[in-house]
């Protein structure tokens, strides 16, 4: 698109895994960076929903352009800031892709309490325990309750819970596989 536009390609950012929810990610201090120092005088998106999904995030980003003379352009969208016309689908697009997140959360929100108000299980099922059979309920899934026990009766002998954190970070046991930022628990376990 920098040859389109015959414009030099000063640099390639990317906001690898991280939401457009908002403003605050690296790539996008950078880009604001280069605007503010006027080193660039176009930005220049693959996509517009992967810039921000905020329809107030896009005004401030395209006031901060506008009074820098910066134009925006997104590549699938065909879309270019430096006329009116081009503002007004830009701000049309963010309008449905923030209609679009917030219907995402609240589809997911209302299915989260309907299976609350059926009594059914919500969320993996915390080390110690299984999903039962009727995906309703939590039962104590033996093998590791035997490790919580043991867990649990290792008082403050080193050696003994040394031993017993290592059979649980083993591969095969569930817990050395489970998700960074720790574990679901349940009293006594």
């Amino acid at each position: 698109m920098a040859t389109v536009h015959d414009v030099e390609l000063l640099d390639v950012l990317v906001d690898a895994g991280e939401s457009t929810r908002d403003l605050d990610r690296p790539g996008m201090a950078r880009v604001l960076e280069l605007v503010r120092s006027r080193a660039v005088g176009m930005v220049i998106v693959a996509k517009l929903d992967r810039l921000t999904r905020s329809v107030r995030d896009l005004a401030v980003l395209l006031e901060q352009f506008q009074r820098r003379g910066v134009s925006l352009v997104s590549v699938a969208d065909s879309l270019d800031s430096g006329s009116a016309s081009g503002r007004l689908v830009l701000n049309i697009m963010v309008s449905v892709s923030q209609w679009e997140r917030e219907a995402v959360s609240e589809r997911t929100r209302d299915a989260m309490r309907h299976k609350k108000a059926k009594l059914e299980f919500v969320g993996n099922a915390p080390y110690g325990y299984r999903l039962a059979q009727d995906r309703r309920h939590v039962e104590p899934e033996p093998g590791e309750q035997r490790s919580c026990r043991e867990f649990i009766g290792c008082g403050r002998a080193a050696s003994r819970c040394a031993e017993l954190r290592q059979s649980l970070t083993a591969p095969a046991s569930r817990l050395a596989k489970a998700p960074s930022g720790g574990m679901n628990t349940l009293p006594g376990c």
